[in-house]
């Protein structure tokens, strides 16, 4: 066996012989010059490019940033039988909102939104415990009075009439013999068989006596009269009054059941059960009385309300015919007409309000979808400006929409600007109709970038950069 140091030994052997022997690089231990040209000439390229890339950046930075939209082809009609196309949003003609005419709390609620009414239909029933006790109070009141008219015209009863006769005639049978005593006290006192207290005692019953039948004999007469006729009107007045409460408590009471006043579809539910409706103050705060309990509208009776420009106003008259199309449903048109145009215009928008009345509305149609208008111009309008021939012709024209960003205005012209190899060329165009979003123009193909944002002062030929490319 190898001893200790042999095996020591071995082990350097083996680790000089993994050692690099440097005599046998090319000139003495120096790299080649070749490798050193090599290595430089790269340097020197990747330096180079680094400084193209920065000019190209910084020479580039003076191209404003802009974005930009694909115009689309559509046909369109507008030039035959459509004058103008406008959008808008479908709206109820009537849209009621259903209040309490009483202060209460919600008992119960029988609608939810969505469900169809009927007119009388209850919709909700308020907490009615007061009102009801405040009805019977007044119609109580309202029958006394009632009782005391009906006895004042009608008088005294026979019975009574009967019982104050005979009254008067006891009375008128206790004065005579009243008078009797007296006659007699008198001659007594005369003969001095008597006091003269006896004498004045007898001549104060019989005074006594014939008041009392005085007394009587005007309460018989006046019995047989009857009440006056003041006292009658007094009680008619009374009984007046007392309907009159009763008849606003029942109001009170039959509040409480709210109906619907019309027939319609429920659109909106703004109260629960248990929550306080208020006649007077609504209050926007959480568990504050609500001011209504309801909305509702008929949706067979709906219209399509459009802001027109002014520029366009002239083209429609009232009546006016047009074609109603949904943004949600482009497959589906309806039949309108012009119903309302607004009296006033809107200063701020420079715009005219009008609203077409949709003549056969289905399911489809809901308040505050989108909606385009496209007008029809008149039959004689159409034949005097467009042959028979070139109608065909005119339906078919082809325009091109653009999105409202895109258009600009120049002292009265229209126009937009393309992106076309890195600049930005100025296009005039004419608005040969609107729709939801933008707006028909000629002067286009289609497919073309449209500038929507950028600077305000874009000039045409300007070069550009268009966000999102390099």
């Amino acid at each position: 066996m190898p001893t200790e140091t042999e095996h020591t030994d071995s082990k350097h052997e083996d680790l000089r012989s993994l050692r690099i022997d440097h005599s046998l690089r090319d000139g003495g231990g120096e790299p080649p010059a070749w490798s050193r040209r090599f290595i430089l000439g790269g340097i020197a390229v990747v330096v180079l490019l680094g400084l193209v890339a920065l000019a190209f950046r910084f020479l580039a930075s003076d191209a404003p940033e802009v974005e930009v939209a694909r115009a689309t082809a559509e046909s369109s009609d507008v030039a035959g039988s459509t004058v103008l196309s406008a959008s808008g949003y479908i709206v109820a003609h009537h849209k009621i909102s259903v209040n309490s005419k009483v202060t209460g709390r919600v008992a119960w609620i029988g609608v939810e939104k969505g469900d169809k009414v009927k007119e009388g239909q209850v919709l909700v029933r308020l907490e009615d415990q007061e009102f009801r006790a405040q009805y019977e109070q007044a119609r109580g009141a309202a029958e006394s009075a009632k009782a005391r008219l009906l006895e004042q015209q009608n008088g005294s009863r026979p019975e009574e009439v009967q019982q104050a006769d005979h009254n008067l005639s006891e009375a008128r049978a206790t004065a005579m013999n009243d008078k009797i005593n007296l006659d007699r006290a008198r001659d007594l006192f005369a003969q001095g068989v008597t006091s003269k207290q006896s004498l004045d005692d007898a001549g104060a019953k019989y005074e006594a006596s014939l008041q009392r039948m005085n007394s009587l004999e005007r309460a018989f007469r006046l019995m047989q009269l009857g009440p006056r006729s003041e006292e009658i009107q007094r009680a008619k007045g009374d009984l007046l009054q007392a309907e009159g409460q009763m008849a606003y408590a029942k109001s009170q009471l039959d509040a409480t059941v709210i109906r619907a006043p019309v027939s319609g579809t429920i659109l909106e539910r703004t109260a629960e059960k248990g929550e306080l409706v208020t006649a007077q103050f609504a209050s926007g705060a959480e568990g504050g009385p609500r001011g209504s309990v309801v909305a509702l509208a008929d949706l067979e009776d709906i219209q399509v309300e459009l802001d027109i420009a002014q520029d366009d106003f002239a083209k429609l008259s009232p009546k006016q015919e047009g074609v109603v199309t949904l943004d949600a449903f482009k497959d589906r048109s309806y039949k309108g007409e012009i119903a309302e145009m607004s009296p006033e215009a809107n200063r701020q928008k420079a715009t005219v309000q009008v609203k077409v009345q949709i003549l056969k509305p289905d399911s489809y149609l809901r308040p505050e979808m989108n909606a385009t208008v496209q007008f029809k111009a008149k039959a004689n309008e159409v034949s005097s400006e467009v042959s028979s021939n070139d109608k065909n012709a005119a339906a078919k024209q082809t325009y091109v929409f653009v999105p409202t960003a895109a258009l600009r205005d120049k002292d009265g012209t229209k126009f937009v600007l393309l992106a076309f190899n890195g600049k930005a060329l100025r296009r005039v165009v004419h608005v040969q109709g609107q729709r939801s979003g933008g707006y028909l123009v000629d002067s286009l193909v289609g497919g073309e970038s449209v500038i929507t944002a950028g600077p305000a002062d874009l000039q045409d030929g300007q070069k550009i950069r268009i966000k999102g490319q390099s």
